[in-house]
This record gives structure tokens, sequence and C-alpha cells, in this order.
């Protein structure tokens, strides 16, 4: 796309490459042109397309090590001297974080700080951009979308640690780059939807396995409401504050929110009618009278004005899209089996790319 290529021949360290968000994030920025050093814990619970993609051998570097080890990052920062700096390791399960509040926590907000710290001691890296999420604001469960100026809260752990890391980004920001050439954004994105997740408590893979397998879908909370997105629309915008960043655009170092349109933000059971659909067969049931009552929040909507009106960002694909992007996704991958899943990443980047 135009403009992305001022990272073409830049060391791109790319934290939780391993991941779903971070897999494919990665294999874009090879596509233009990067040196990608990868930085992720040796054993991830949605490393599918990173494996199934081979990606371990196609980036420039791939470390191995723990977000929370300040020591062990700091080594990647010094062997490779990365030009920038894209976050997104983290514990990002909202479920998961009331088992493990302590991991969490440090995973999200110390991970955070320590890769702020790197930064700050780094003469290379000319920015970052800082993966948190839409939770880290404090839910009213209004239909009121949330501007990048809204009140930080959170009920559960993750959404809280989101928060947290928030103001840890804007203290390292105030304190420690205000006056220097490092400019540091946080991106705060929706429910990413697309190929190749298969992360725990996750509606797509929970969708998805149930289809393969013949089994009715089974939704926890299929009245919820979410600001379902295509993973590439939320990766663009990431690369899109990324280049203004490495431009040197000061006014650009700030929050921002990557969410789609007003129509796209839309209950599970409308995503779980639309994968039902798309896949030809299949059902769903409501199972949300389990006996496990951990607080999930039913509404979130998020406000994109500012990234439409001053980043020129916008979502290209509306739900019934993005829906139907994703099942063609995990189709074409089953149907490759061990083959060329790489490739199939690379077009379906060189297909949004052609859409205006």
């Amino acid at each position: 796309m135009e403009g992305l290529n001022i990272y073409k021949g830049k060391k791109v360290l790319v934290t939780g490459h391993t991941g779903f968000k971070g897999a494919w994030l990665s294999i874009w920025l090879i596509r233009i042109g990067a040196k990608v050093i990868g930085f992720s814990l040796p054993k991830s619970d949605n490393d599918y397309v990173y494996k199934q993609t081979g990606l371990g051998n196609a980036i420039f570097a791939d470390e191995k090590g723990e977000i929370r080890d300040y020591k062990q990052l700091k080594k990647v920062f010094d062997k490779y001297k990365p030009d920038f700096v894209f976050h997104l390791a983290a514990q990002p399960l909202v479920r998961l974080s009331y088992e493990i509040p302590l991991e969490t926590f440090e995973a999200n907000v110390i991970g955070t700080a320590n890769v702020l710290e790197c930064i700050r001691k780094s003469s290379s890296v000319k920015g970052a951009v800082l993966i948190t999420t839409d939770k880290c604001y404090k839910n009213k469960e209004t239909i009121t979308p949330y501007k990048e100026t809204d009140e930080l809260g959170g009920y559960d752990p993750y959404s809280s640690s989101k928060a947290c890391a928030e103001i840890v980004i804007g203290s390292y920001r105030d304190a420690f780059f205000r006056n220097s050439d490092i400019l540091i954004a946080s991106a705060r994105a929706g429910n990413v939807l697309g190929g190749g997740d298969f992360g725990k408590d996750r509606l797509v893979p929970d969708c998805i396995n149930s289809l393969i397998k013949g089994k009715p879908i089974r939704i926890r909370n299929p009245n919820a409401v979410r600001p379902w997105q295509y993973i590439l629309d939320v990766l663009y915008g990431y690369l899109l504050l990324g280049k203004k960043l490495l431009e040197g655009r000061r006014e650009f170092a700030e929050p921002w929110n990557f969410g789609p349109e007003q129509r796209s933000i839309v209950p599970v059971r409308k995503i779980a009618d639309l994968m039902v659909k798309e896949w030809g067969s299949g059902s769903w049931q409501d199972c949300s009278n389990s006996k496990e009552k951990k607080h999930e929040a039913k509404l979130l909507n998020l406000d994109i004005t500012k990234a439409k009106k001053k980043l020129g960002w916008k979502p290209k694909l509306t739900i019934d899209e993005n829906i139907k992007q994703t099942v063609r996704w995990y189709r074409n991958e089953r149907a490759l089996g061990k083959g060329d899943v790489l490739n199939l990443c690379y077009s379906e980047i060189a297909m949004y790319e052609k859409k205006r």
C-alpha cells in the first residue's frame, strides 16, 4: 500500500510475533520488505499462523523469551538495534485473567514497562506502536462509543491491566519522550476476526472447531455486543500509525482507536449466524446458563472518528465481508494441508491492498 514502503529495509521488532495478530503483522511487514525481529514466549497458545506459515524461518530473527524479564528483552534490543517496535506481547484473555491475575498484570503492565524502558535506553529506535485494547476503557455499558479521551478502567484483571498499560505508556511519553525524537503511540482495537485464529475462549475458533467436527457451536453470551473487525483492517491501522511516527509526525504520538463502522457492531449471535451461513451447514446453541459466572462486558462500542479524520484510516470490510473472508481462509488452508500457507496469507494481504 502507498506509503508503507517506509518500512522497507528497516529492522522492526514485533513482540508477540507468534500470536494471531503478531504473526499476521509480521507477514505483512515481510511482504513490504522489513527485517522482522520477533520476540515471543517459547510456547504460545495461539501460534497456528506462526507454525503453519513457517514464519520463524521467514523473518530476520526469531527470538524466544519472557516479556516480563527485562534483561532478556534488553539483550534483544542491544543485539539487533531495531528501528521501530510493535509491541503486541500480552496475556490477551479476559476469562483466563480471572485464573492468573498476577501473571496477567505482570505480562501486560510490567511487560509494557520493560519494552518502554528498552526503548528509552535504545540508540536506534525511532518510534513504537504499543497495542492495548478497547477494553481499557471504564465500561459503563452504554451505547455511547468510547473516545480516546474517555476514562480508563477495568472490571476484570485483563481489562484493568490494559488500562494500567495505557497509563504507563502515557507516563513514559510525558516523562521521557516529550522532548525526544522517539515517538510513542498506543493502539486500542476491538474484537479481531480473521483466518488462523485458534485462541482459547474466542468466538471464531470456537465456531470453526465446532463446524469442522459437525457439532453445534456453544455460545456463552449470544447477546453481548462487540466492535468486530477484520484483522487486516486493524493491522493496516497499526502500520499507518507507525508510518506517521517514522516520518517524525509528533502529533500522532497519542492513543488511537481502531474499530469497525457502526453497522459492524453486532451481537455474538449475529456472528454465529453468519459463520453457519457462510460455512454452509451447522448450528449454534445458547449455553449462557452455565454455572460459571465470570463477569464479561455485554456492550462495548468504539468511536473511530479520530483515526478516520486525522490518520486517514477507515475499515474496508463490512461484517458480512469479514466473515466471508475469514471462512474462505479456513477452507483454503484446510485444502492446502501442510502446503504453502504463507503464500495464502500473502495473497489475502494482496487482495486487501487492492481494496479502496
